[in-house]
């Protein structure tokens, strides 16, 4: 470290350090090819104020290690902000670093030696001189770090302001395409909503979510729920991507839509996924929302199925548990193949006289509305009303 050498050692290297630093700039332009232009405005005047500060810091250093100026990292600290605002990795700011380094080794242990110190401080300073640079490269790394934070942190933030516009159903959209721009999101085509949560978690992350999603994916939280924005949901493997994501998490993916219609994608997800989480549809992996049309249709407005199924089958009421359970599944099955005895036994797995004697039963509870269209309709809508889709 600098404290290590004798003070007087600055006295032979203070000399070289204008030729020193022009020399670092020029080695610099010709070789890290992102800096390989005039060196002029805010990025060549902060690089050349680096390097001249970087080599009187050091040098300072050695004269009088009590004397740095504790402020000075704030010039290599925005260096490092200033690659990440570039859209640059620090790969090439780390490489001039290098450059400057190996160039100062040279030239200070030339002007050491012709000064007449001994190889015993020539050898520390160029350990000396590569820590320093290592700590200077430090403090970039550290402002780096601190602005892609920032930046993370201001996408995260649009991006979930554009989950809340397109969840909206009275978004201009003039107001969407300028939120999409703000966010860094490029418009897909269309757009399909998904619902996931709540899962063995307290909560689930959307920028967690998002990210696992991939694909340009967009989310935003709502209570212990997770909105999701995905484009175009029906690419090739999609459907397989997406399940790798939710990880088992209950799930519900509305319709593709244009962005326009985004609000309602995200309707039939909630629907969707309400009815998941109340057992009315069997959840085995991701829920399609459109697979499932009549069960949101008749579940659409609460409390409106039980009733159905009330006054439907009300003739069942006055059974057993077990006898009524029979009955429904002869029912429900006949309706699905009206006047076939057999495909009805042979979905119920019963002999087929079991079923023209079951069928007798509900001819007395129900009497004429077996016949009637509009009635079989009804008491179908009824049967399904409680069961699993």
């Amino acid at each position: 470290m600098a404290n290590d050498l004798p003070p007087q050692l600055a006295d032979a290297l203070r000399p070289a350090l204008p030729e020193l630093a022009e020399a670092i700039i020029a080695a610099i332009g010709r070789e890290v090819p992102p800096y390989a232009r005039p060196l002029e405005g805010p990025f060549g005047r902060a690089l050349r104020a680096g390097v001249a500060q970087a080599l009187e810091r050091f040098v300072d250093a050695i004269a009088d290690p009590g004397a740095a100026d504790p402020g000075a990292r704030e010039t290599y600290v925005e260096l490092g902000r200033a690659e990440m605002r570039q859209g640059r990795s620090l790969d090439a700011l780390q490489k001039a670093y290098r450059i400057g380094a190996g160039i100062a080794w040279e030239r200070f242990v030339a002007a050491a030696e012709a000064a007449g110190h001994e190889p015993r401080t020539l050898y520390r300073l160029a350990s000396a001189i590569f820590d320093y640079i290592d700590s200077i490269s430090a403090e970039s790394v550290e402002g780096f770090t601190q602005e892609r934070a920032v930046a993370e942190g201001e996408r995260q933030r649009r991006r979930r302001t554009l989950a809340r516009l397109l969840a909206s159903e009275d978004v201009a959209a003039d107001e969407l395409r300028e939120a999409a721009r703000a966010a860094g999101w490029t418009r897909p085509e269309r757009v399909g909503a998904i619902v996931a949560g709540p899962g063995a978690e307290p909560t689930f992350d959307p920028d967690r979510l998002a990210s696992r999603l991939g694909v340009d994916a967009i989310a935003t939280g709502e209570g212990a729920l997770v909105v999701a924005w995905l484009p175009d949901p029906g690419a090739p493997a999609r459907r397989a991507q997406v399940e790798a994501a939710l990880d088992g998490l209950p799930a519900a993916l509305g319709p593709a839509v244009s962005l326009e219609r985004a609000a309602m994608s995200l309707g039939r997800a909630r629907a969707a996924h309400a009815l998941v989480l109340d057992g009315v549809l069997a959840a085995d992996g991701l829920v399609l929302a459109d697979d499932h049309l009549p069960a949101l249709l008749l579940h659409g407005e609460p409390g409106l199925a039980a009733d159905l199924a009330a006054r439907a089958l009300a003739p069942l009421a006055g059974l057993t548990p077990g006898p009524r359970a029979r009955l429904e599944a002869t029912l429900r099955a006949w309706l699905d193949h009206p006047g076939q005895v057999s495909r009805t036994a042979a979905e119920l797995h019963v002999h087929p006289q079991t079923v023209r004697y079951r069928l007798a039963q509900l001819r007395e509870l129900f009497g004429a509305r077996l016949d009637d269209p509009d009635a079989r309709f009804e008491l179908a809508l009824a049967l399904r009303a409680g069961q699993p889709a």
